[in-house]
């Protein structure tokens, strides 16, 4: 999203009065609700948007399924790239009226209709404001320069960037210091060519800025890797430094003593290297699909949920930053979710992406969990319908997908959940194997004709000169009342797939809310009081928020 882009969208005459609260100095705000509020309803409108899509293909594409969700054409609107494993991917533009029906437009175009894609991840690689694209594939990764208005560009070569010719199912990005270009991660899974039974796994890679800071070195194995289906790179201590999580696969791993859950330090200056038992890591074996991160337990550091096959995890830390020790709370907090609640309840579920958001504006986060077969494994369920657990004051979460209308047995692989009609409640979409998409419109508490807003929200999107325009690694904070809300920027997780653009947090009761943002490089911002059900960009350096608001189409 472009600074051109954004005025674009600017209507002069609300700007005004917008403005004034906007840079006003911050007062006290009073109490935020200290209950839930209702879970919204969804009503499910795919092929009426125009969106006929699937995930298919055999055994090299039973994983991955991802969606990059950005705006490719600065109108503020997210648009969709959509993973097609053997059949090509496909980026469908944004056409949606703000507070309407959903409605999106096939873009073919031979640059981005790629086949054996299993995920993509948008990022401004080059710090042209324009949004590039990681494209995840089996076989050779490509990296899309953005042109602007939704047209890219292979640009492998001229970033010096080797795709390679792997399984690869994941991605994260950060910014290392001073660095003009981005570090990259890839996560790759299964060698299908080896015999070694001890190595069923390709090392997944770590990729640095050449040291002219004009593109990309060579790739840095990140040996042993253990067939990775998510990673991210999350600065879990506050370091100011962002370590890169891995998620592991346990169906490839040669015996109980090899494979494991992994957090690489990746520290400025030196290789990157695995925590050891040593120094607080202690050895997890899952089946691991995705990671979701945010802090569930309001102690100022992420928290990290892991989807996998039965029970799935939210580790928090367990002494603090000191080291990368965690414990497991997901069975207090309501979110193993290891059954269906409908269906085959007597058997095992099988989760995929997983995704922290404000869904009903409350202030408190919900957690949305992705679920469906590998294909026909006959000891877990085949009728497994995703979970939309709706978070609580106490931090618990209650799950309410069939409150909320979004119960599906299509398996579903990747998702995200993001605001596609710019009305201030978070849709869903979600990519599934061998059926069209789902693609679900949040009407709050009313209905597919008369939507409803449940609960206030404030939506802002990060901006600074130079590299990393998007801030990624930087931290938001929310404050809503007596009550703070952190949000650490990321680019990974999830499972083959993540977003990019305006940041969602709902406000509850609440009119309006303080924020101020840490920047990647450590430096604080000033505390800005913004107007509840706002769109506003946060620019590095000033003093006053920028108002936006969606331009009719």
């Amino acid at each position: 999203m472009t600074k051109g882009g954004l005025a674009a969208g600017l209507a002069v005459s609300v700007l005004v009065v917008m403005a004034a609260a906007i840079g006003a100095t911050a007062v006290l705000l009073p109490p935020t609700s200290t209950s839930a509020l209702a879970t919204p309803q969804f009503v499910e409108e795919a092929a009426v948007a125009g969106i006929d899509h699937r995930y298919d293909g055999e055994f090299e594409f039973f994983v991955g399924g991802g969606v990059a969700v950005f705006d490719c054409d600065a109108d503020g609107r997210p648009d969709l790239y959509l993973a097609g494993g053997s059949e090509p991917a496909a980026l469908y533009h944004n056409d949606s009226r703000p507070t309407g029906t959903l409605q999106f437009s096939h873009r073919p175009d031979p640059e981005t209709d790629l086949v054996r894609v299993t995920g993509a991840y948008p990022l401004d690689i080059d710090g042209d404001q324009q949004v590039d694209l990681a494209v995840l594939r089996h076989g050779e990764n490509v990296l899309l320069r953005g042109l602007g208005d939704c047209r890219f560009e292979r640009a492998n070569e001229a970033w010096g960037f080797d795709g390679g010719s792997l399984w690869t199912t994941a991605f994260s990005a950060t910014w290392e210091e001073s660095a003009t270009w981005p570090t990259i991660a890839f996560g790759n899974y299964l060698n299908e060519e080896s015999t070694d039974r001890s190595r069923h796994c390709h090392d997944n890679e770590l990729v640095r800025p050449r040291a002219t800071d004009d593109g990309f070195a060579a790739s840095i194995p990140l040996s042993p890797g253990w067939c990775a289906l998510s990673i991210l790179f999350s600065d879990w201590d506050r370091s100011g430094r962002r370590d890169l999580r891995v998620s592991n696969d346990r169906h490839y791993y040669s015996d109980d003593s090899a494979g494991e859950e992994q957090l690489w330090r990746v520290a400025v200056g030196e290789p990157p290297r695995p925590y050891t038992q040593d120094e607080g890591w202690q050895t997890v074996r899952v089946w691991g699909m995705g990671i979701a991160s945010t802090d569930v337990t309001s102690d100022g550091y992420p928290d990290y949920y892991l989807t996998s096959q039965g029970d799935n995890k939210l580790q928090v830390l367990a002494d603090g930053p000191a080291q990368p020790r965690y414990e497991d709370i997901a069975l207090e907090r309501g979110v193993t979710v290891h059954r269906p609640y409908s269906g085959d309840t007597d058997l095992l579920s099988t989760a995929w992406h997983a995704e922290f958001q404000d869904v009903n504006n409350d202030t408190f986060a919900d957690l949305f969990v992705a679920k469906g077969n590998v294909e026909a494994m006959p000891d877990y369920a085949a009728l497994d319908p995703s979970n939309l657990l709706i978070g609580q004051p106490d931090g618990t979460f209650i799950e309410s997908s069939e409150a909320a209308g979004i119960v599906s047995y299509a398996r579903a692989r990747g998702a995200a959940m993001v605001d596609f009609n710019l009305d201030g409640m978070l849709d869903l979409v979600v990519v599934n194997r061998r059926e069209n998409i789902k693609l679900w419109r949040n009407v709050g508490s009313g209905s597919a004709t008369q939507p409803a807003p449940i609960g206030n929200w404030l939506a802002v999107h990060l901006e600074q000169s130079g590299p990393n325009p998007d801030a990624i690694g930087a931290w938001l904070e929310v404050k809503i009342g007596d009550r703070t809300v952190e949000r650490e920027v990321t680019v990974g997780g999830g499972h083959a797939g993540g977003q990019l653009g305006w940041i969602h947090c709902g406000l509850g009761s609440a009119d309006q809310a303080e924020v101020r943002v840490r920047w990647p490089d450590g430096e604080t911002g000033p505390w800005l009081r913004l107007p509840a059900n706002s769109f506003a960009v946060l620019e590095r350096g000033a003093d006053a928020a920028q108002p936006w608001l969606p331009a009719p189409n």
